[in-house]
């Protein structure tokens, strides 16, 4: 990362000793830690991470996997609290911290186990409690955010270890599901349930699943895809209620028009909302997530800061070069850019240590949000990417010379849509059903590049005599897109001496966001083996 000095004002920076803690242990909080670990270890700062769960942090992403018996919890892990430990790490783990109490900057502390409360100073406070999933307001559950934890029995948002031992319960005696809400999240979990023989029926309010990320006719196409995947759906109505039995546990959901979806466990995927709650009883400014700059600083004293999916991004400052958009949004879901921001938060910790040592003032560039990160299905059955802004059609021409390109075969269920501007390049896009087309296309848009003159040639990258899409990579090319991990980097791990996903993992971070590129690193894996043989 580049430095450069500030041209504003940082307040007070960081100096060796501060204690920084960390509120949330999950994925993103994880990386943070892991990047300021060294710091801790020899004696620099501080460094306390707070986790609600029993369990050190984990792929959340992958938990859908783990409840259908295809990712075991050892290939989960994100951190080792005993390795933290001997760097130096303060790892408290079922922990909640009840309130932030900033003009004392002392955190109020509730043990899970024994209900104990006690007080835990800080010098620097790093917010990274994530999100919360929505709950419907429907007859038969209890609509109150903060009810989670007790649902009817047999209905669940699949957000934790805790929901997918409930979820494997059904799973294992091949119980039929329902999912209600037609997100990635929500279709992923339905098709990897279908796979292992339950039956599964997914409700949706839209015309059509995946809406916010897809047009019309990538929703139709989808939608049959997952029909021949074995997955229902049932979209264009809402739910009305969830029936219990006389045990009150899930039997069914009552719709609108008086249909009755039966099933054993209902799926609750409409999303998120992120957790400002501590933020806000500690008067920090919250709107759709914990506000901060394009710093991550969430007070004026920059000792508060926020990442991940409980972040706003929102600078109002007009005289701001870096922030060209004045509207914040809420939790992506993508825990990409939460890694990027944790990355960021890190360097900016090391830069200023090192800049007090040195009795300087130089600190990292702001933080520049990238494009918007693509959305990606991941299943055996379907292969689906979008990004961006997908609207239009190619027999309309646009005022500001942007264009559409278009391409469908109804027959073999894949499809195209390239949103082009000006400049041909890639304002969005869809691909379903070709795969490496997805991955040429995912890089243009990362890149900002421009499209081929003719476009037709990134759709021949599935044609049966392309040859494999990882063997032509380029070193430069991005295979982990979560991580932002090369090729090349992933092949002179391998050089290294990395020799299985999980080493090649541990060496580069690829495969520990979503586990979509799971397959390609096995491939370059092998294909350096079968070079070096």
């Amino acid at each position: 990362m580049s430095v450069h000095r500030s041209t504003r004002s940082t307040g007070t920076p960081m100096r060796p000793g501060e204690h920084v803690v960390v509120i949330g242990f999950g994925p993103v909080a994880a990386r943070f830690v892991d990047d300021v670990a060294d710091l801790a270890a020899d004696g620099t700062i501080r460094l306390t991470v707070i986790g609600g769960e029993a369990e050190p942090a984990y792929n959340r992403v992958l938990v859908g996997e783990h409840a259908v018996g295809r990712a075991e919890l050892a290939t989960m892990g994100l951190a080792d609290p005993e390795a933290l430990s001997r760097s130096g790490v303060d790892v408290l783990l079922g922990t909640e911290v009840t309130r932030i109490d900033r003009s004392r900057r002392i955190l109020r502390l509730t043990d899970g186990p024994t209900g104990e409360s006690r007080e835990l100073g800080y010098d620097r406070l790093v917010l990274a409690t994530g999100a919360r999933p929505n709950l419907p307001v429907l007859r038969g559950i209890n609509p109150d955010p903060d009810a989670y934890e007790h649902l009817p029995a047999g209905v669940t948002a699949l957000r934790d270890l805790r929901d997918a031992r409930a979820v494997r319960e059904v799973v294992d005696r091949r119980g039929r599901v329902v999912v209600l809400g037609g997100g990635v999240l929500g279709l992923e979990a339905a098709l990897a349930a279908s796979e292992v023989g339950c039956p599964v029926t997914v409700v949706h309010h839209a015309p059509w699943v995946m809406t916010r990320s897809l047009d019309a006719a990538g929703g139709v196409l989808l939608g049959r895809a997952l029909a021949d995947a074995g997955v229902g759906v049932v979209s264009g109505t809402q739910a009305r209620e969830v029936l219990l039995d006389e045990d009150r546990r899930f039997r069914g959901l009552l719709l609108d028009d008086g249909r009755e979806v039966p099933g054993e466990l209902l799926l609750l995927s409409i999303g998120v909302t992120a957790r400002t709650e501590l933020a806000a009883g500690a008067g920090l400014r919250t709107a759709r997530g914990v506000v901060v700059d394009h710093e991550l600083e969430a007070d004026v004293e920059q000792r508060v800061f926020a990442i991940g999916d409980c972040a706003e991004v929102l600078c109002k400052d007009p005289s701001c070069q870096v922030c060209p958009a004045r509207e914040g949004t809420g939790p992506s879901g993508l825990v990409g850019p939460g890694w990027r921001q944790a990355e960021w938060l890190a360097a900016r910790v090391r830069a200023e240590l090192e800049a007090v040592a040195d009795g300087g003032t130089t600190v990292l560039a702001p933080l520049t949000e990238g494009p918007a990160g693509a959305v990606r299905l991941k299943a055996h059955q379907v292969d689906l990417a979008a990004a961006g802004r997908v609207g239009g059609v190619p027999w309309e021409a646009r005022p500001d010379g942007g264009s559409v390109v278009q391409w469908a075969d109804g027959s073999a269920g894949t499809y195209a849509k390239l949103v082009l501007g000006p400049d041909r390049t890639l304002e969005g896009y869809i691909v379903l059903g070709l795969p490496r087309s997805a991955a040429g296309i995912g890089l243009l848009y990362d890149r900002g590049e421009a499209v081929p003159e003719d476009p037709s040639v990134l759709l021949r990258l599935d044609g049966p005599d392309a040859g494999s899409g990882e063997s032509r990579a380029t070193p430069e090319s991005t295979l982990c897109h979560c991580a932002g991990v090369t090729a090349g980097r992933i092949a002179d791990a391998v050089t290294e001496g990395a020799r299985t996903v999980e080493e090649v993992s541990r060496a580069t971070r690829a495969a520990t966001g979503c586990g979509g590129c799971r397959s390609a690193v096995r491939e370059l894996i092998e294909k350096h083996a079968a070079a070096a043989v």
